[in-house]
């Protein structure tokens, strides 16, 4: 894993991420302290029914042992006042947990939805960049998993630690004022409880980092291989691809295993500990009964029978903070990784003053550019650095002009499209459209003008209309209808069961590559874009007679656009009104078809090496 994964756990608790946790709770003050205060109401009624009991023992039942002949109607009518006391106070306080559950889960919902969609809304605003450093199944985990962990941590943890805590102090202060020797021999094992805490607390968060850790790393190879299936299963890498998702998930289930040891250890520990208390508590207590002790016994049956449920009851809260600090562990953990996300630094934004194109003419101008994806790259990097993909690119594009970019893989093409688009932003030099740098304009703004038809096209879960409209509903049917049959789908998409409504299955599993492809056309030209960009040969996947109908379709869309196209059959881009030959980042020849043959370059060399492979194919 890479180092940020790393340090995402290099703290136990940190106050500063506990502060930005807990500034979720704002919106819903009025619930969180609604919550807490119907919590501690519950914890002062804890020890009421052991009260009572103990009280019964003592003001009824031992009356009648001592002296069976006594008129037992009073005792009677006082045990029955403490049954009902009791059976009153087992009410009340089940609708007071019913209530402070009900609403300190509703809480920690509503936070699990607000950084759900803050971590979502994130996502979508940083820089492409981003995405090609991080792995999807990684930031999936940022999203779910670690997500859920705060909210366990304030649902589960921190109102149960404030409750928890109050609660001890509840039992602490009724023991004292009942029995204060007696208390405080119960409590004498309370500084080896907290010395085995430490301990294992050390050890439990470990064991989280590292399962934190294997967890991302299970996600990403899970998604990985789901994503790359058809490779997988085309190259009979299905075993290997086992033997490797079986050493990750191992990982997983080692990690677990160590959290779980740990955790089984620790809670048997206090349970221990409260055990030894009660012992302590019954022993001193007989003695003090039975006249073995010096001094007068203020111990009674009662007395005694209500501190050893009181010391039994006191371990509980600190067998639950125990799980508190579990909550807070992971919490922590993935606090770090979620606030790693939304700290991010957003490279690719809107200035205050952000511009917005007016009357649109579509000029495109690279003056001096240069770019690279490494962002260790800067301006300073010297020009004989290997890492740059443009190299002092200087290529001005006219309103309306079609151009197409040729050159081997590598060239720079693609980069010059994305730079457009300003999807990344470049080291040297400018990218303007309209003679306005792409980074003084609003993206939104730039970005609606620009149609993008890929080679790989992403289809959304979803019906094909939905798909083409990308759920704007401003865009008609209508226009829909006439998009589709303007490239020649029409008729496809009407000959399936429910035409537009059809559903199309996960990334188009139910399309051919051509069909997907004649739908990114259609997709494309329903935005109506003043640019249009045709990356990595948009219809090198479609037959003969579909590539001349998309041909066909292109031309007439090009009309009056400036129109950018990467091709690598050249047979595609003759019609464009000027060819531009890319060679490792700088523009080595440019030029109508006919001017380029003419001048028997690099482009006339492509020509020849590209005709004599389909003759040898013929």
């Amino acid at each position: 894993m890479t180092k940020p994964d790393q340090d995402a756990y290099s703290k136990g608790f940190d106050l500063d991420l506990t502060k930005r946790i807990l500034g979720y709770l704002k919106p819903y003050k009025g619930l969180a302290a609604g919550g807490v205060l119907l919590a501690m109401l519950t914890a002062m009624l804890q020890p009421l029914p052991a009260f009572l009991q103990g009280y019964a023992i003592d003001h009824a039942l031992t009356p009648i042992v001592r002296n069976p002949q006594a008129d037992t109607a009073p005792l009677l009518r006082l045990l029955t006042i403490v049954a009902i006391g009791y059976v009153v106070s087992q009410l009340v306080e089940f609708a007071l947990t019913y209530f402070s559950t009900l609403t300190i889960g509703y809480l920690g919902q509503n936070v699990l939805r607000d950084i759900r969609a803050d971590v979502f809304t994130k996502l979508q605003r940083l820089q492409l960049s981003y995405f090609d450093q991080n792995p999807v199944g990684r930031l999936i985990t940022r999203v779910t998993s670690d997500v859920d962990a705060i909210n366990q941590f304030i649902t589960g943890g921190l109102i149960s630690m404030i409750t928890s805590s109050f609660l001890i102090v509840v039992y602490m202060v009724v023991m004292l004022t009942i029995n204060w020797r007696l208390a405080l021999i119960a409590f004498t094992v309370l500084p080896v409880l907290f010395l085995a805490t430490n301990f294992f607390r050390g050890k439990m968060r470990l064991a989280y980092r590292d399962t934190r850790i294997q967890q991302a790393i299970v996600n990403s190879k899970l998604n990985e291989n789901i994503t790359g299936m058809l490779t997988v299963q085309l190259f009979g890498r299905e075993r290997r691809s086992a033997l490797d998702f079986d050493h990750s998930n191992r990982a997983l289930l080692t990690a677990n295993a160590t959290s779980v040891k740990w955790f089984s250890l620790f809670m048997p520990t206090v349970a221990i500990l409260g055990q030894v208390s009660i012992a302590l508590v019954l022993y001193f207590a007989s003695r003090e009964i039975l006249g073995l002790s010096a001094g007068q016994s203020a111990v009674s049956v009662g007395v005694l029978f209500a501190f050893v449920q009181w010391t039994q009851q006191l371990f509980q809260p600190i067998q639950d903070l125990s799980d508190v600090f579990n909550n807070l562990q992971a919490a922590m953990a993935s606090s770090e990784r979620i606030f790693g996300v939304l700290d991010t630094k957003e490279t690719i934004t809107d200035k205050p003053d952000a511009k917005k194109l007016g009357h649109f003419e579509g000029r495109v101008d690279f003056d001096d550019v240069w770019f690279a994806y490494n962002d260790a790259v800067t301006a300073d990097t010297p020009d004989t650095d290997d890492r740059w993909i443009l190299r002092g690119l200087d290529l001005h594009i006219q309103p309306g002009e079609s151009v197409a970019l040729v050159g081997a893989t590598g060239a720079g093409k693609t980069s010059v499209t994305a730079l457009v688009s300003r999807f990344y932003d470049v080291q040297r030099g400018a990218v303007k459209v309209d003679g306005v740098d792409v980074r003084d304009l609003a993206q939104h703004d730039l970005r609606k003008h620009i149609g993008l038809v890929l080679q790989d096209v992403f289809l959304f879960a979803g019906t094909i209309e939905s798909n083409l409209t990308l759920n704007n509903p401003e865009i008609s049917h209508e226009r829909v209808v006439e998009a589709c049959k303007y490239v020649g789908v029409h008729d496809y998409i009407m000959s399936l069961e429910h035409g537009y409504q059809t559903e199309v299955q996960e990334r188009g599993a139910t399309l051919s590559t051509g069909q997907k492809q004649l739908l990114a056309f259609a997709r494309a030209l329903i935005q109506n874009p003043d640019i249009l960009l045709v990356l990595d040969e948009a219809t090198a996947n479609v037959d003969t007679e579909t590539e001349i109908r998309i041909q066909e379709a292109l031309e007439k869309v090009m009309y009056g656009r400036t129109s950018i196209i990467i091709a690598h059959r050249l047979s595609t881009i003759e019609h464009c009104d000027r060819i531009i030959v890319m060679r490792k980042g700088r523009i080595v020849e440019q030029g109508s078809h006919s001017q380029l043959l003419a001048k028997g370059g690099y482009y006339a060399k492509l020509h020849r090496l590209q005709y004599a492979q389909v003759e040898a194919a013929d």
